[in-house]
């Protein structure tokens, strides 16, 4: 937590849903949810460029400030619970405030930052996996860092980082995550190898001409070349059978059964 909490400014918001939310944002404002401590929720809107000013940096404490009106929760002191993000998940268009006090425990998840380089990083082919990049921790609101950060120095191919691994900055703080959620990990990049004779074959492969004689295949008695072959007469089998297309053909009906 930074040395001294942020200030935003807000004002209360009657209207709610998702067009008068959208409004509330094209004239520059955010739409967030105020609740805790027992109290009705809060609809309210924050300055969006000043708000996200702050949050962009990691900052989650805030205090309230509804300038010209009397509120409450003026200098209230809030934490980012959550934030919503457009369908595109790129832009924040909601914010989740619960009122706190600073001496009052509470959850909230804490970026994880890697420090050093790990020492399978050197193996050819080795890349480092950061599944995980916060965890969720227990602590009162003064003690919120920041962020976390977890060497990975020895860190080899193979081995992985998790969340019960973590040292946190002080013995009251206590990790709320899934202690085998990985944080770090250093894998072998797999390497796929295609034969290049087999996509060549595939890609050259010319259709099947089904009259045409197969490599080491004997001929039947009294077969003929291929159809399309100068001077080709139709297929092994067909006994009688008359030139191809091209000389004078009788009606299929009056070809003899075998």
């Amino acid at each position: 937590m930074s040395q001294k909490t942020p200030t935003l400014s807000a004002k209360s918001r009657e209207r709610t849903g998702s067009r008068y939310a959208k409004r509330v944002r094209d004239q520059g404002g955010l739409p967030a949810i105020l609740y805790g401590h027992g109290r009705e929720p809060l609809s309210i809107t924050l300055d969006m460029k000043e708000a996200l000013s702050h949050i962009n940096k990691g900052e989650k404490v805030f205090k309230l400030d509804f300038p010209g009106a009397k509120s409450a929760d003026e200098m209230q002191i809030v934490l980012l619970k959550d934030l919503g993000f457009d369908y595109l998940g790129t832009n924040i268009i909601h914010a989740d405030l619960a009122r706190v006090d600073l001496n009052e425990r509470v959850r909230t998840k804490v970026p994880i930052h890697l420090m050093g380089e790990a020492v399978g990083l050197k193996q050819a082919g080795a890349i480092l996996m950061h599944p995980n990049n916060e965890i969720e921790v227990e602590c009162t609101v003064m003690e919120i860092p920041d962020f976390i950060e977890v060497r990975v120095d020895a860190l080899d191919v193979g081995h992985a980082i998790t969340a019960g691994d973590v040292k946190l900055p002080k013995d009251t703080m206590k990790v709320i995550t899934d202690k085998h959620a990985i944080l770090a990990q250093i894998l072998i990049q797999a390497e796929i190898v295609v034969a290049e004779a087999t996509v060549a074959t595939a890609e050259g492969a010319a259709p099947e001409v089904l009259t045409a004689k197969k490599e080491g295949e004997a001929a039947a008695p009294g077969a003929k070349p291929a159809a399309g072959a100068a001077g080709a007469k139709p297929a092994a089998g067909a006994a009688g059978a008359k030139p191809a297309a091209g000389a004078a053909a009788k009606p299929a009906g009056g070809d003899k059964k075998k």
